[in-house]
Order: structure tokens, then sequence, then C-alpha cells
């Protein structure tokens, strides 16, 4: 792994000839070696600016990998498997050669083809599984999503990663996380890389049918949303009030993330599908019920008008709260509440 110019020699052949600058890029070669012999091994590095960094790895090829883990995979009561991603993989301006990249971009987001098979192979042997994604960009896990009962989306989890999923995985923590991002079915569902229109893009404006939404996730315990409290009709102007209540009817304490979604119906420019207006993370003990508070701004039901100018304009919102987006294939009657708020007046200029 090099940045800026390094040379790698083995007995003074050039193995790796990159002298000039680089980005931190990790570079792979096949070498033999013969039992017994010596070889003389020689790196050469400079470093322009900034901080160096400069590694130089090596591990013997496994012997038949995949069979050793599934036959190790016969022998435990359940399994879990680690897939994804890594730096290495995406990111900008690299040289990656695999199926799926293209210097650094996703050419493709599904998880790798050698993966998904080892996912599959592995499932076939009728253990119990548990797979958790490590990954720094949404992945489109279709068949996995079918067929594997328990998911755990870990991210790049850093140094205390073991600890954090092993206490998910255990029981000994209630998992509250939310996705960032839509997880989309498969590339083919987007436009093309350089059309940099909005439409059909994130979940404000995606009108097709998603693996998981931006805002989604599981939790060890269930909650309740009821009593949406919104006012029918207020001056345009004006602050809103928006309260619900929500409680934990699961078996365990939990955090719950409280999301609010508006829809602007009567918009005269075009708007986005829903846009999120306010989350709030509470804490609740089993049984315990909180009400929940929302303030929402004139400027957050303001559009940009045919003169980009930011104003609130009089008509009909559609509020939705809840643990997560009121998309039919997620949300059930129980985990979010709905309500129509109706602006009246004038139009409203926003300064701020």
């Amino acid at each position: 792994r090099g940045n800026d110019g390094f040379r790698l020699f083995i007995d003074d052949k050039a193995i790796f000839d990159q002298w000039k600058e680089n980005q931190a890029i990790t570079y792979y070669r096949k070498v033999s070696f013969k039992k017994g012999k010596k070889y003389q091994i020689r790196v050469e590095y400079y470093q322009d600016n900034y901080g160096a960094e400069m590694k130089l790895e090596w591990i013997q090829p496994g012997k038949n990998a995949k069979q050793r883990a599934l036959d190790a995979a016969k022998n435990v009561d359940a399994v879990i498997v680690f897939a994804g991603l890594t730096s290495n993989f995406e990111g900008e301006q690299m040289e990656v050669k695999v199926d799926g990249f293209a210097g650094g971009d996703r050419t493709s987001i599904a998880l790798p083809k050698v993966q998904s098979d080892f996912i599959k192979a592995i499932n076939a042997i009728g253990k119990p599984i548990v797979l958790v994604l490590l990954n720094g960009s949404a992945l489109s896990i279709n068949w996995e999503n079918e067929h594997i009962p328990a998911i755990l989306e870990a991210w790049y989890p850093g140094q205390a990663a073991g600890t954090a999923v092993a206490d998910i995985l255990f029981g000994d923590y209630n998992p509250s996380g939310r996705l960032p991002v839509t997880f989309y079915k498969s590339e083919k569902d987007l436009p093309d890389f350089r059309d940099y229109a909005m439409n059909n893009r994130t979940y404000r404006y995606f009108n097709g049918e998603v693996l998981y939404p931006f805002g989604y996730g599981l939790s060890y315990s269930s909650f309740h949303y009821t009593n949406l409290q919104v006012p029918l009709s207020i001056e345009s102007g004006k602050d809103i009030v928006v309260k619900v209540d929500v409680q934990n009817t699961g078996a365990s304490d939990g955090n719950e993330i409280v999301q609010l979604y508006i829809t602007d119906k009567e918009a005269s420019v075009p708007v986005p599908i829903r846009s999120l207006a306010g989350f709030k993370s509470i804490f609740l003990k089993n049984g315990e019920k909180q009400t929940i508070e929302f303030t929402l701004t004139p400027k957050q039901l303001s559009i940009l008008d045919n003169n980009y100018k930011r104003i609130e304009e009089p008509g009909k919102f559609e509020i939705n709260v809840g643990g997560g987006q009121p998309i039919s294939k997620f949300a059930t009657t129980s985990n979010f509440v709905s309500g129509m708020i109706n602006v009246t007046g004038k139009v409203s200029l926003i300064n701020n």
C-alpha cells in the first residue's frame, strides 16, 4: 500500500514501479517463492507532503479456503457471515480492476459475486445464519433479504466493532439505528450516472420499490403510535406544533427513532414525494408511553417558486409520524400515524 511514489523489488526485479504521486492505494501481485531459497526484498519510497504511509504486507494463499469454511459451518450451532466491501474498493480515482467497480466507482451495487455465492453455499447447509454487512455504501442484497433471517448493517465500524456486533447479536444491546441512505434493488432502477437531475433519486424523489427505505431499521422491541395531534387549519407564517404518543409494546427496553415526514399536496411547483422534517431518539422501557412534540417552522413547509424565491404557500400538507417512512411494504397501522394540515392565508416570503 503506497501514498506517493514507491517501488518494490525482489532480487532486483521490479514488482511494483509507481514512482509518481498516488493516493493511498493498495496494490496486489501474486509472487511464487521456492522453499528454502532466500530472496532479497527492497522497498523504495518517497513522500511529497502530508503524513507518510507505507505498508508491505504478504499472505500465503489459502488452500481451498471456501471448502474449509463450509466444513467448519457444518459443526457449529449457528453461522455468522461477514461480507461487504472495503475502502480499498469503493472510493475515487482508484486502480480497482474487479467486476462491479471502475476506478473506485460502483458499476454494480450488488455484493461481489464470490461473496454472494459463498453466502448461498453456507445457507444451503441449513444452520441458523446471520449476515453482518461491512460497507460504506448501499448494497442490493435481494437474495440475502429473501433467504437470510437476520441481517445487521455495521458499515465501517472501527476498532470496537467486535464488541458492538456481539452485544447486538447476543441481545445485550437493543439496536435502534436507521438507514441514512436508500437501499435500492438494482442500479438499473436509477437514472444514468451522468444525469444530474434529482428525478427518481433518493427517498425524496424515488418512485419505484426499494429494498430498504431511508430511515428503516429494526429493533428487538415494537413501538405503537397513537393520538396524532395537528391543527386542522393554521395561517401561513406561523409555527405548527405536532404531538404524538409513542409506546414501547415489546418485551425489551429500547430506543425508538421517531421520524416526521411532510408532503406538500398542492404545491405550485414540483416538490419531493416527502421530506424528513424532524426526528427524535427516545428511550422507552417495556410498556412505557411518551408524548413526543415537534415544532414545524414556515421554512419547513416552504418551496422555491419559479423565481427562485423561498415562499410558504397556502394549501394542504400531509404529516406522517412514525418509526420510518409511510411506505406500504414496511409500514403498519401501528408504527406510524398520519394527518392533514390546511395552511390558509396569503403567500408568505421566507427570509431565513
